[in-house]
């Protein structure tokens, strides 16, 4: 018997089924839903007075946390991103060059989609929207509430899309990646739920440094309740045909 041979651990990656043409098209669509779905849950917020509906569980943390070292929010993303870069080489086993600058390149596009679709949804293109009003009824509140859940359910369903096609993965959802099918047997639930001890320790320091929450809220609770479940739901409903590509396995 080869001791050396059985004591070493080979990765294997798992071969892509689809075309580069159809990689980019299913990532360009998930980025899309993925940014609309992230600025329904930050405009719907601020338009209920006094907040109580919050943003996505990573994005409400990260803001705590630039409020708490005095960061603006390109910084603090930026930071809580390399970090998350380096947690992810950490439980892969090893560090890859190409997958942390894709991981650095998915953040370009998203971050300027971000800024325009919630540009739109506050009425900066009149002409084309004048932007979501303030909720002064109980309706308008309830509405709102519903388009906070519609984000959440949005940002499941985006990453559930661009995790199977896995080109390049924004830092948090490569986490998520690494989490369901190297530690939890492809669950994603699971993955999830594991996915945000990183966030909660941030946002337990910005608590602790400024004895306050923002960004926290309704929405946030039902992402990190719901959110998981449903990129789960979206892998088996969402473009079917769409399967996990170039995973990395023992």
């Amino acid at each position: 018997m080869d001791i050396n041979h059985t004591a070493t651990k080979h990765m294997t990656t798992t071969p892509r089924t689809i075309s580069m043409a159809k990689s980019l098209a299913f990532f360009v669509i998930s980025l899309v839903i993925n940014s609309v779905g992230n600025v329904l849950t930050l405009v719907t917020s601020t338009k209920i007075h006094p907040g109580f509906l919050g943003s996505a569980y990573w994005t409400a943390a990260t803001a705590n946390f630039a409020n708490a070292i005095n960061f603006n929010l390109f910084w603090a993303f930026l930071s809580v991103g390399i970090l998350t870069i380096i947690l992810n080489a950490i439980l892969m086993g090893h560090f890859s060059w190409k997958k942390a600058l894709g991981n650095i390149a998915f953040m370009l596009p998203f971050s300027a989609l971000i800024q325009f679709f919630s540009d739109f949804f506050l009425g900066a293109y009149p002409q084309v929207f004048a932007g979501l009003p303030e909720a002064r009824t109980p309706g308008m509140i309830a509405l709102y509430i519903i388009l906070n859940f519609v984000g959440v359910g949005c940002i499941g369903v985006a990453i559930s899309i661009y995790q199977r096609v896995n080109l390049v993965l924004h830092p948090a959802d490569d986490l998520m990646q690494i989490l369901r099918f190297k530690y939890f047997g492809g669950h994603a639930a699971q993955a999830m739920w594991a996915s945000y001890i990183p966030p909660t320790i941030l946002a337990v320091i910005a608590l602790v440094i400024t004895r306050s929450f923002t960004n926290f809220g309704l929405g946030t609770i039902f992402a990190f309740l719901f959110q998981g479940g449903i990129t789960g739901f979206a892998d088996k409903w969402v473009f079917p045909t769409l399967k996990h590509q170039a995973i990395e396995t023992n």
